[in-house]
This record gives C-alpha cells, sequence and structure tokens, in this order.
C-alpha cells in the first residue's frame, strides 16, 4: 500500500489517509440527496438516478485514487445538474433520456480531449473572465432554484420574481435549516451541509412534515429504469449542439480549476504545474460518460475535497476511503428519498452552494469594461433566463463583438470565434 499510495514520499499514514477520507466524505455526502431530488423533478426515477449518482462517483473517484493518485473526489456537480434538469429538459422540453444522451457525448469528446493536448487549446480560449462570470451565474442560477423550491420567492401575479409567503411552514422551516447551517458553517464545523440537512429533517419530524419510511435500509433497486435509457438521436433532432457543448465547457474548466487548487493546498503541484493531469481530467470523463450511461447529470471534481486535504489527506487512499463509504449510502435509499422530496432539507444547502459560486466575482477586474461586461451578461442572464447555456451563449457572443468594436479583435483567440458563432445560430435559429 505504501509502494502503490506512496504514502511515506508525502509524509502522510494510512490512518491519516482514512481519517481525511471520512471527512471529506461528510462534506460531500449531500449530493446523494440532492441530486437524486432535483433530477427526480424531470420525471426521472428517484432510485435509479440515486444509484447512478453513487455509481458513477465511485467509478470516477476509484481512478483518481487508483491511477491518478490524488485525495479528490468526483461526483455529479452542482449547478450541472440544474442544468440538466432546470435549463435543458423543462427549459428546452426535451425528455430527461435526449438531455442523458448530450451528457454522454459531452462526456465522450473529454475523453477524446483528455487524451490530447487540446484541452489546454480550449481553456486558453476562454478569458479568465467569462470563467469566472459562468461559476458565479451558475450559483446564482442553483441559488434561486433553491429559493423558489422553499417558497422564500416565488412568481407575483405579473409573472414577476416576489417574496414568497413565509408563514408557510416548509418555507419558514428553510429559513431555520438556512440559519442553523450558515451556523454551523461560520464556526467550521465538518460536514456542515449534511449536519444542516439532519438536523432539520429532525425539526421537521417533530413539526409533523417528515415521516419516517417504514424501513431506513434496503437492498439497491430501480437502477434499470435510468440506465442505458439516452435517447442519442434526439439530441441532433432537437439541435442541442450547445447544449452538449455547455455541459462539456463547464465540466472541463470546472474540473480543472478545482484539481488545480485542491492539489495546490496538499502540496502536490510541481513547478506550479499539475503532474498526471491527464488521469485525473480521464477520471471525470468517464465519470461523467459512465453516469450518463447510468442515468445521472455531468460529473466533476468536488471542492469539497479540501477538507480532507485540510484533515491531512495526501494521496488516492483518500479517494479510496470515500469510495468505500460511499458503497454504502446505497443501502439507505428509503430514508435518502424522503429527505430529498422535503423542499426545507435540501433547498438550504442549493442558497449555500449558490454562495460560494457566486463568491468567484471578487476576482474579477470590474475596471475593464471589455471583460466585465460580457461577464455580468452571463452572471444576470442565467437566472433571469432560467437557462445557463443562454447565459452563456449571449456573453460568449457578446464579447467578441466588443472586441472588434474596440480594434482589438486580435485579442481574441481565434477559436473563441467559432464559439461565438456556434451560439449565435443555436440561439437565433435553432433555439426552442
Amino acid at each position: 500500500m505504501n509502494n502503490w499510495f506512496k504514502l511515506k514520499e508525502r509524509g502522510t499514514t494510512v490512518s491519516t489517509e482514512i481519517i481525511a477520507g471520512i471527512t471529506t466524505f461528510f462534506t460531500m455526502v449531500y449530493i446523494v440527496i440532492v441530486n437524486p431530488g432535483i433530477l427526480s423533478g424531470t420525471g426521472m426515477s428517484f432510485n435509479g438516478v440515486f444509484i447512478a449518482t453513487i455509481l458513477a462517483s465511485i467509478v470516477a473517484t476509484l481512478i483518481m485514487g487508483l491511477w491518478s493518485n490524488y485525495p479528490i473526489v468526483i461526483a455529479p456537480g452542482m449547478g450541472l445538474n440544474a442544468f440538466f434538469a432546470f435549463s435543458v429538459v423543462q427549459g428546452y422540453g426535451v425528455s430527461w433520456q435526449t438531455a442523458l444522451g448530450a451528457v454522454f457525448i459531452a462526456g465522450i469528446l473529454f475523453i477524446i480531449l483528455s487524451l490530447t493536448s487540446f484541452r489546454y487549446m480550449l481553456l486558453d480560449a476562454i478569458p479568465a473572465s467569462l470563467k469566472h462570470a459562468i461559476t458565479a451565474g451558475i450559483g446564482l442560477f442553483i441559488t434561486t432554484v433553491g429559493l423558489q423550491n422553499a417558497g422564500i420567492i416565488a412568481n407575483s401575479e405579473s409573472n414577476l420574481i416576489t417574496l414568497g409567503n413565509l408563514a408557510q411552514p416548509m418555507t419558514y422551516l428553510t429559513i431555520i435549516g438556512l440559519i442553523i447551517t450558515v451556523t454551523l458553517m461560520a464556526y467550521n464545523v465538518k460536514g456542515y451541509l449534511f449536519i444542516g440537512m439532519v438536523v432539520t429533517a429532525i425539526i421537521a419530524w417533530f413539526m409533523g412534515l417528515f415521516q419516517m419510511p417504514d424501513s431506513i435500509v434496503a437492498m439497491p433497486s430501480g437502477l434499470g429504469e435510468t440506465a442505458f435509457q439516452m435517447d442519442l438521436a434526439g439530441v441532433f433532432s432537437n439541435g442541442l449542439y450547445t447544449i452538449i457543448f455547455t455541459f462539456l465547457l463547464i465540466t472541463l474548466f470546472d474540473t480543472t480549476g478545482t484539481m488545480l487548487g485542491v492539489a495546490e493546498q496538499a502540496g502536490l503541484l510541481k513547478d506550479g504545474k499539475f503532474p498526471r493531469s491527464r488521469g485525473a481530467l480521464l477520471a471525470d470523463a468517464v465519470g461523467t460518460t459512465t453516469g450518463a450511461m447510468l442515468g445521472t447529470s455531468p460529473t466533476s471534481a468536488y471542492i469539497e475535497s479540501s477538507t480532507g486535504v485540510a484533515a491531512g489527506g495526501r494521496t488516492g487512499l483518500t479517494a479510496v476511503t470515500v469510495s468505500i463509504l460511499l458503497a454504502l449510502t446505497l443501502f439507505f435509499s428509503p430514508i435518502v428519498s424522503v429527505i430529498s422530496s422535503i423542499p426545507a432539507i435540501t433547498s438550504p444547502a442549493l442558497i449555500i452552494v449558490g454562495f460560494f459560486m457566486i463568491s468567484v466575482i471578487s476576482k474579477m477586474d470590474w475596471s475593464d469594461l471589455e471583460e466585465a461586461f460580457p461577464a455580468f451578461l452571463i452572471i444576470i442572464l442565467m437566472p433571469l433566463t432560467h437557462s445557463i447555456a443562454t447565459g452563456i451563449g449571449i456573453g460568449f457572443i457578446f464579447y467578441p463583438v466588443l472586441k472588434l468594436l474596440r480594434g482589438k479583435g486580435k485579442h481574441v483567440h481565434p477559436i473563441f470565434y467559432i464559439f461565438a458563432i456556434l451560439f449565435f445560430i443555436q440561439l437565433v435559429f435553432l433555439d426552442h
């Protein structure tokens, strides 16, 4: 084990790595509750998505741990699941089977990119301001979803967003749950999202909003209702080309940024470079492709991995530990199903994750109009149009146009003009 994971070389031990894995698990396990809850709103089987979420996470995380030897966990990404459910399925009006087809194609493209140097060209073509804007916009989008699910905000008679009825039990319980979770977060309690869910569920039980299922554990079942249901033909008949690109784009740079951040925290970068980056990216690419085949949205590296690193995790043994713990959660679908159906339990997680994502706007130079205004359009249009792809598309079109009008067209990467043209065609001629 020492030779495989290089424990002595990285100054760690088996017990330290296991503790780090347990720490990471409790900070990210909320996804097995939230993800099926979001995707089941599209008509997908809750149990099917629950199992697919766990299996895709295990496959990708084991590749990350055993091959690339990094203490990084991969699971279906927050934001990507909201994009899948609310933008692609509900917004575009396509079936969830077609949406899975788009994820699968994006996953195959991701695998190809992971095996070539073209991934660097794709990442370099997108300005940092727009990368940050996409992250911030998705954060604002999923925060809006969380607030709407909880009833804290609602549509008014004029179809504008207004304050909801805070006297509703589910709504004020959400506010209570949010306060509890943020308080835990302020005191740096490990696994505050998951603990916040558990505490809120207990309060919901006392309020009569939550009934315990007949059994807490059960044998995993239902995967057949989502596995291998992809509709690849529907992707092309519906012209979902920019949807594929959006899945690919978000997964690629979100995963790359997270991996670099966690590896830097762990002291695993060499001369500022990310060793074995091909295997690390391939882990996520395989996870996304596997997830599409089994029935879930794209995977992504989890920033929650940093909690395990803070606890001493330095090798892939941390990731393997998380995978083992995830496998155990397969048997808790009855209780997870009930918990995920209560907005007051899951909405605080959406709101808080959105808070973390939108915080990247502090890295943007708002004094540079040519960089800042297209980024602003991306951020504001994602929640207002209820479409991540639309926000990205308009920002990607506006950026090169503004640069050209300022006589700085040469400063835009050539491949970015292709992105802009594709989004223009999608939004003007192919959009639903």
